[in-house]
Order: structure tokens, then C-alpha cells, then sequence
């Protein structure tokens, strides 16, 4: 199996640490399947403090591809990364493409993802989409995060969400046991 990791914020780095010693340690299981994991880094954090620094201290494999795409405004920076990743997951070919929380990342690998029909396995806490949807319903404004926009375009696609926050696990759990 292989899946391409979309990653290129601080939060992202340090979930897909965890993820990507979890492979390893699966691999390294006899018997296993192997999980081939490409890990391609969009730069949406670029500053060596916001990005480099994870990877060293968090022993995160280095990306195979690292895309330099952040700066301007996020519909350039939206833009020229859809089309990267679109490039990337094109030569890949993965059977799913994984990401985390709630980034232009995040967005724009599952959009990339989509239109290719690639499966999607989302990461995320869930737990900010709870108070946005109640703070929708006080708030006159449509959108108060610009974040949660990515998050709502993305709870729409993605397949698979995964929670890494416990107590989001159990809403999950209660709402589909009904």
C-alpha cells in the first residue's frame, strides 16, 4: 500500500510524526505488508522555526517532495499548490492520500485527491467544527475562521475522518450509534 502524507504546518508536522513511526513500526513487523509512505511537504509554514525544526527534533522522515510554495495570498498559494499536488499524486499513484487538521494544505491535497478519486483519510480533532457550528448560529457573520472553511470543504470530501482527540472519537461514536 502506498499513501502520500500532504503536510505543511506546524500542527500537521507534529501528527504526522506520530503517524509515520507507527508505519515504521509496522514495517518493521514481520509479515507485514509494507506501507510505502510519501511524505510531500507543501511549505505552506516555510520559516526554519515553523517547519525544519520538527523534523529534526521529531525524527519526521524527511519529504520526498518539498513543494516551496508558501507566501502571497492564499488563492495563489491555494492555486499553485493544487496543481503540485495534482503532479505529485499523478506520479505516485497512492492508494490514499492522508491529511491532517484544518490548513490550506489540508484542503487542497483533499481537493487534488477528489478529482483524481483517490481516497482521502482526514486526521483531525474534530473538535474546533463543534464550536464553529454553534458559534454559526450567534454570530451574524458567515464566516468568523477562515479556517473552518477548509475544514467544512473537507468533512464534504474525505472518506475517512479520524479523530485524535478522544473526547471527538466518542461524539463520533454516540452520534452513529444513534
Amino acid at each position: 500500500m502506498k499513501i502520500v502524507t500532504v503536510i505543511g504546518a506546524r500542527p500537521q508536522f507534529i501528527k504526522a510524526a506520530v503517524v509515520s513511526r507507527t508505519i515504521e513500526k509496522y514495517n518493521e513487523s514481520a509479515g507485514n505488508e509494507e506501507i510505502e509512505e510519501v511524505i510531500v511537504h507543501t511549505g505552506q509554514h516555510y520559516d526554519a522555526n515553523m517547519s525544519e525544526v520538527f523534523f529534526k527534533e521529531m525524527s519526521i522522515p524527511q519529504p520526498k517532495y518539498n513543494l516551496h510554495l508558501g507566501g502571497g495570498t492564499h488563492g495563489a498559494m491555494t492555486g499553485r499548490m493544487l496543481e503540485k499536488l495534482e503532479e505529485v499524486m499523478l506520479s505516485e499513484k497512492p492508494d490514499v492520500v492522508l491529511v491532517y487538521g484544518d490548513t490550506d494544505s489540508t484542503l487542497v491535497g483533499s481537493v487534488a485527491a477528489s478529482k483524481l478519486h483517490i481516497p482521502v483519510a482526514h486526521v483531525t480533532s474534530n473538535c474546533k467544527y463543534r464550536g464553529f457550528t454553534s458559534m454559526i448560529k450567534k454570530c451574524p457573520h458567515p464566516c468568523p475562521y477562515k479556517k473552518n472553511v477548509e475544514l467544512d470543504i473537507c468533512k464534504a470530501i474525505n472518506k475517512l475522518m479520524i479523530s485524535s482527540h478522544l473526547l471527538s472519537m466518542q461524539r463520533k461514536m454516540s452520534q452513529l450509534m444513534g
